[in-house]
């Protein structure tokens, strides 16, 4: 079990490395600079701009001296584009906000999926199981930039209780992490359901049942837990949907999280906040997806004897 974590971990470190070096390369081959604007500053001004900002040395001297800051100070320098404001700053603020959005819409996902996919492969061909894929179907069809804005006017606008958009009170939390939990929900649904169908048409559930045990302790003891590791697989990527598209929700719903100052920093070729943002965004996929190979292994002697 060792062996698998250490080899996961090592796995995660090396993916977030070289996606942060491919977007410190990726950014700097974009045509212009973070300091171009409308009135050309004169060439001596520019070299200072440059220098003031660390940005006048090669492009390897800059990977070296921004990883040296990041891993030895904690500081990722600069933003260029919110000038007076540090990415440490701007990511403390910002972080908590994605990441408590992300935690809630996959819990919202989790709650509706892995219960209507149950039941709907024990009542496989009735009522329940029909409308369990209907709503699958319809999660994974509807996008977010669409669901969002109809929870806006068909909830939001017509209730007390929640908000068109902001973040003010802990009921605004709940449009957009449904929004983004819906459709990770429809697909948990649907894998939970396919691999319950599975499971439930094996032997041992069969002589369980030919012995009178109750439906519940089937469940629990012997078909939920093989049932769900197709579900646990999904996880990872499930999370990393979360994530991404959270930049569309948090615009929709006026979120204060890391998705605004993701397109800012696209949009203004903010090289220190977007590498900041990318790296964060990195170690929380990449440690979604070693949570979920550990929690396959612990869930799957197989998959331990096989490593």
């Amino acid at each position: 079990m060792l062996r698998i974590v250490f080899h996961r971990l090592l796995q995660t470190i090396v993916v977030v490395f070289v996606l942060v070096s491919f977007t410190f390369v990726a950014v700097r081959l974009v045509p212009g600079n973070p300091f171009v604007s409308d009135k050309a500053l004169p060439e001596h001004l520019q070299e200072s701009v440059y220098k003031s900002f660390g940005l006048n040395g090669t492009w390897g001297e800059q990977y070296v001296i921004w990883w040296r800051n990041v891993l030895t100070k904690g500081d990722f320098g600069p933003s260029t584009s919110l000038f007076g404001r540090s990415v440490n700053e701007i990511i403390t603020q910002s972080f908590p906000t994605s990441l408590l959005l992300g935690l809630v819409a996959m819990t919202i996902a989790l709650l509706i999926g892995i219960p209507s996919g149950v039941l709907a492969a024990l009542r496989k061909n009735s009522m329940i199981d029909y409308g369990s894929m209907i709503f699958a179907m319809a999660g994974i069809c509807i996008p977010g930039f669409v669901l969002g804005p109809l929870l806006q006017l068909w909830v939001a606008r017509h209730s007390n209780f929640f908000n068109v958009a902001g973040w003010e009170s802990p009921a605004d939390i709940l449009l957009p992490a449904i929004t983004l939990g819906v459709g990770v929900a429809a697909y948990v649904a649907r894998l939970t359901r396919g691999g319950m169908l599975d499971i439930l048409s094996q032997d041992f559930i069969r002589t369980a049942r030919a012995k009178g045990v109750p439906t519940f302790t089937i469940l629990r003891r012997h078909a939920l837990r093989p049932a769900l590791l197709p579900t646990v697989t999904f996880l990872g990527p499930a999370f990393a949907a979360i994530i991404t598209g959270s930049f569309v929700v948090e615009t929709i719903f006026m979120v204060p999280g890391m998705g605004q100052h993701f397109v800012t920093a696209v949009t203004s070729q903010d090289y220190f906040l977007l590498q900041a943002i990318v790296l964060f965004y990195g170690l929380l996929i990449g440690g979604a997806n070693f949570l979920v190979d550990v929690a396959q292994a612990a869930m799957n002697p197989r998959l331990r004897d096989a490593n």
